[in-house]
């Protein structure tokens, strides 16, 4: 097959939500693979699968970019550019960002040249970004028209509370893209919503607290996050700080809807287990808890056990709110018509502690539902089950042999409701150097939780 058989968009991205749900279906999908924690002394890497029904390799993997050092832990990544740059001719969705939280090293990654087999195209040290910086910890790469800034979750040292690294079309390191991190906490995830000069940011804890795996006396001390962060997004300073209190601990990941004249939009609050949706009503942020994932006392756990909401989406039409409950081991779909009331519409289940999914497709599964990629037409939805190598090692240890997984779940888009297809199943429990944890996933046309529009 040609380049151009194998990719959604090979420019910078797609005019408007609308046209972006129209487009080809995806032919392959990265995924992060990671060996770091799994006791395997190999790199980790970008794994590129098959994901064309009509393909003799659906499903399978077709080519794995190995990083050029061990230990690095890949964790999330994002595009050089993306839908804020559509009209940009001199822009290509060419490169894939990929960092190391463990080391703060970048890797650039080539998959506009040959899609189904990218290639490493430069990196960038990690000690050269702690000395021109102090930050390290690298999370969230978003692209910034024909820039790209990246949420840092530590200093040089590991403490909190980070910042945002600035780098340029070439991958240089312009320095910190924020003039003031005042009120901040902690660090972890961001969105922004250029036509309202809004940004939002969320918190998880400093780099030396998450690291070595979770502590839930670290919760009681104050050294995880409850806060939310509403950016004057071209004074690249807070304008507003908003304590979500015991419902809102730990809160991670953030969307806004894709409309970008829409204010509207949710966290996910993942150790107290809750979805907030805010939006701006007569030029105030208004934020109020619209989802209770009620915990579960399970025999063995010090308290009860939360559903630990660890990755939400939102679907390119803004009419579908999923999200992962990795501890329950649930996913759910939500109608989010009215934003502020939510319907669930649908609920699947995959591995996880309550043991209602223990096999799923044949395979048993060590995890559970955990990062989530949705289809630009919203009718499949990729799911992986590794969340952090030291949370992993605590929460599901049997992951160590058994390696991860990723799935497909088939979504009705016109009347709610989800499914496990049953013809798709990648076991990273056989790769070729030993069972891997498979993490993050992008497309090459852009995807539900990157494109922004100005």
């Amino acid at each position: 097959m040609d380049t151009e058989d194998n990719t959604c968009c090979t420019g910078p991205g797609y005019a408007s939500p609308q046209e972006a749900i129209k487009a080809p279906a995806e032919k392959v999908i990265y995924t992060i693979c990671i060996y770091t924690g799994t006791g395997i002394e190999k790199p980790d890497y970008l794994a590129t699968i098959d994901v064309d029904p009509d393909s003799p390799t659906y499903g399978e993997v077709i080519a794995r970019t190995f990083m050029p050092i061990i230990g690095d832990e890949l964790h999330h990544m994002g595009w050089n550019a993306c839908s804020s740059c559509h009209d940009d001719s001199a822009m290509s969705r060419k490169y894939l960002i990929i960092p190391g939280v463990r080391t703060t090293n970048f890797y650039i990654v080539d998959t506009g040249t040959d899609p189904r087999n990218p290639t490493l195209y430069k990196t960038i040290d990690g000690d050269e970004v702690k000395r021109k910086t102090n930050l390290s910890a690298p999370h969230t790469v978003h692209c910034l028209g024909s820039e790209i800034i990246v949420s840092m979750l530590g200093d040089a040292d590991g403490n909190a509370p980070g910042g945002f690294l600035h780098l340029n079309k070439d991958f240089e390191i312009v320095g910190r893209w924020e003039n003031d991190i005042t009120g901040m906490n902690y660090n972890y995830d961001f969105w922004y919503q250029p036509r309202h000069n809004m940004m939002v940011s969320t918190e998880w804890g400093a780099p030396n607290t998450f690291l070595p795996g979770f502590d839930l006396e670290d919760v009681g001390k104050g050294k995880y996050g409850q806060h939310i962060h509403f950016w004057d997004f071209k004074g690249k300073s807070i304008e507003q700080t908003i304590d979500l209190g015991e419902e809102g601990l730990i809160p991670l990941e953030v969307r806004f809807l894709h409309n970008p004249d829409s204010t509207h939009g949710f966290v996910g609050a993942t150790l107290s287990s809750n979805i907030f949706h805010w939006h701006k009503d007569d030029g105030e942020v208004v934020i109020n808890k619209v989802i209770d994932v009620d915990p579960i006392d399970v025999e063995d756990f010090p308290v009860p056990m939360p559903g630990l909401i660890t990755d939400i989406l939102v679907s390119m039409d803004d009419k579908y709110l999923y999200f992962s409950n990795w501890l329950h081991g649930d996913l759910r779909q939500y109608d989010i018509s009215d934003p502020a009331n939510p319907v669930l519409t649908g609920q699947v289940w995959i591995g996880g502690q309550l043991g209602k999914a223990p096999v799923v497709n044949g395979r048993a599964v060590e995890g559970a539902p955990q990062m989530i990629q949705l289809s630009l037409d919203g009718k499949r939805l990729y799911v992986t089950t590794s969340l952090f190598s030291t949370w992993d090692n605590q929460f599901y240890p049997n992951m160590k042999e058994a390696g991860g997984v990723m799935l497909v779940v088939d979504c009705d888009v016109e009347n709610g409701g989800m499914t496990i297809n049953k013809d798709f199943l990648v076991d990273f429990g056989k790769e070729p150097d030993g069972p891997a944890r498979a993490h993050e996933s992008r497309y090459p046309g852009g995807d539900c939780s990157s494109d922004i529009w100005v």
